[in-house]
Order: structure tokens, then C-alpha cells, then sequence
């Protein structure tokens, strides 16, 4: 069992559908549709039946090669494929209004402590540049311990008391906290984001890296991790987590940081921000193919488009079709 303290209850599922009237109109909000698909339902005077309709959403950032974000491509500058099968993108917006969903784990074990007040002011302020009213955080502490300091919530001071209030620690259980944020996520509407600032280690945990990995990936959440090495030659510096965490960002779409002082902390959470208010969201419906893996593997390119060879796409590796952990 996963050690786990929990202030408060998270929200259970909502119900998604789209619904098909007698005339065939198709009704949706695109807000209300999980990542991994909505249920569509048919209906006549005598019965009802429900058919699986699946949905996919991508988060996409493209960069140029001087690492500045390029915010002004169309629809059809971008082609998708799903193992290696062309898909057609059903749905496209070049800044998603969809609303963000963060959840926010900062790492509380003894190895944090010089930094650990730098990284709750720097954390502080990424919360009231990004949200807004429709979005929703929820903040972790990360010690031997996976402590729920506050649930989904989009009021400000609610955030800034949790954020204030962490305890210390004496160990981290990194992936637990990844795996514990990755099924609160799940549930959730929109993006889904989940930020980690962390030295890199992991020393108690129940849950293994593959199946943090995993959870993040069914969970669809885009993880950044911000590595904090105050002592960048320091012997007891963990830096297979390092790695981890870096393919964990990768694989998830997102994007990792190191961080050795407060301006580092800043800019970091700056780029967060930036690339959350200029992704582009790409859909698609894919084709029910059988395969021996619920996992797909999906490709994004640019075709067409004036100095694309040297833009760089950024998105999740894949997603999986099965959503048991």
C-alpha cells in the first residue's frame, strides 16, 4: 500500500457522452470530453444504444531552432500518424482554451531543505501568473510521505495557505507522487499538467519507475520536471533519477529544467507557463485496429511549412487504449 495522506477527498468522474438526436445532429462541448474518448449514444422512440467512440487529444508545442515558441501555424501545416497509420485531425485549435488542470509536487525530504523556501516562493507565483478561473491546481508534498496538502481548486489563497504550510521530511517517494498525481488527474477535464520540483532522488517508494510512467501516461498528463542540484558535482547527487525524470518529461510530452537558484526556479516556471498559453490542440479519431499492445504510439510532423526542418514538435509519446494500472 502506497503511504498517502489525503486533506480532502478528490472528485469522482463526470459522465461524458455525445448525444446523436433523431435528426443526426451532433452535440458536444469539446471541454467536456476526456483525452481517451466519450461514449456516443443513438436514440429512437424505442431504444437506446450506446456505441464506444474514441477521441483523441494531443497537446502539441513547436519550437524553432533558436528554442522560441512558433504560435502561428494552421491546421494543415500538421500531419498525425498512430503506429505508423496516417490520421486525420478532426479537431484544431491554435491556443486551447480548454481548462488547465495542474498538479503541483514539491519535494519536502531533508535533501530540499536549504532550497525548499526558495522553491515555495518561485512555486507561489507560477500559481497566480497561470491561473485562471476556469483552471484548477492541486498541491503535493513529497517526503516519505505523499501528502495531499490541497485538493483541485482555482482560489488563490487556498493554494498559497497549502504552499506554506508544507512540513519537512526524511526521505522522497518521488514515484508514488508521480503515480498518486497521475490518477487524480485522470478524472480530470481539459489539459492535464503535472509539475515536479524535485533533487531527483527517490528512496522510499512503493511504485516503480514503469508503472509512475505508466499511470502518467494513462492519466495523459504532461509532466515538467524542475531538477534542483545546489551542489552540481556533489557526490551523492542521484543522477539515474535525473535521467528518469528527464524521460519521464520526454515520454510525457513535456520538459524538464535544472534549477540552482531562484532566477533558474523562476524561468523555469515562466517557460511553463509560456508553452501552456501557446500549445496547439490537435484530435483525431482513430481507426479500431487489433494490435498485441493497448499501447499506440503516436507521430506528429510539419509538411509544408517555410523553415519547418528546423522546428521541433513537442507531445506525448502515446497513449494506451486500456486505462486499468
Amino acid at each position: 500500500m502506497l503511504t498517502i495522506m489525503k486533506r480532502s477527498s478528490w472528485r469522482m468522474p463526470l459522465a461524458c457522452a455525445l448525444i446523436f438526436t433523431p435528426m443526426f445532429t451532433l452535440m458536444f462541448a469539446l471541454a467536456a470530453l476526456p483525452g481517451a474518448g466519450a461514449a456516443l449514444w443513438a436514440q429512437d422512440a424505442a431504444a437506446t444504444i450506446a456505441v464506444d467512440v474514441r477521441v483523441v487529444t494531443l497537446p502539441v508545442t513547436v519550437r524553432d531552432k533558436h528554442g522560441k515558441i512558433v504560435s502561428d501555424l494552421t491546421k494543415d501545416d500538421f500531419t498525425l500518424s498512430e503506429d505508423g497509420h496516417p490520421q486525420k485531425v478532426s479537431i484544431f485549435s491554435k491556443e486551447s482554451e480548454l481548462p488547465l488542470s495542474i498538479a503541483l509536487g514539491i519535494d519536502t525530504s531533508l535533501s530540499t531543505r536549504r532550497d525548499l523556501p526558495l522553491e515555495i516562493n518561485s512555486a507561489r507565483r507560477f500559481a497566480h501568473a497561470i491561473l485562471r478561473p476556469v483552471d484548477a491546481m492541486s498541491v503535493y508534498g513529497i517526503s516519505e510521505i505523499v501528502d495531499e496538502i490541497i485538493p483541485f481548486t482555482s482560489d488563490l489563497k487556498t493554494i498559497d495557505r497549502g504552499i506554506e504550510h508544507m512540513h519537512m521530511g526524511s526521505a522522497t517517494a518521488l514515484y508514488d507522487a508521480v503515480f498518486v498525481a497521475s490518477q487524480s488527474l485522470e478524472s480530470r477535464h481539459g489539459r492535464k499538467v503535472m509539475v515536479v520540483i524535485t533533487d531527483g532522488g527517490d528512496t522510499v517508494s512503493k511504485t516503480d519507475y514503469q508503472e509512475a510512467l505508466r499511470a502518467a501516461q494513462i492519466s495523459e498528463a504532461i509532466v515538467y520536471s524542475i531538477i534542483v542540484v545546489p551542489i552540481e558535482a556533489s557526490a551523492g547527487r542521484d543522477t539515474g533519477g535525473e535521467h528518469a525524470l528527464i524521460q519521464l518529461s520526454q515520454d510525457t510530452g513535456g520538459k524538464y529544467f535544472y534549477a540552482t537558484t531562484l532566477p533558474q526556479l523562476d524561468e523555469a516556471f515562466r517557460t511553463i507557463s509560456d508553452e501552456l498559453r501557446t500549445q496547439y490542440l490537435l484530435a483525431y479519431y482513430p481507426a479500431q485496429r487489433l494490435a498485441d499492445s493497448d499501447y499506440r504510439r503516436i507521430e506528429v510532423r510539419l509538411s509544408g511549412v517555410p523553415g519547418g526542418a528546423d522546428y521541433q514538435t513537442r507531445h506525448r509519446a502515446g497513449y494506451y487504449t486500456s486505462k486499468s494500472h
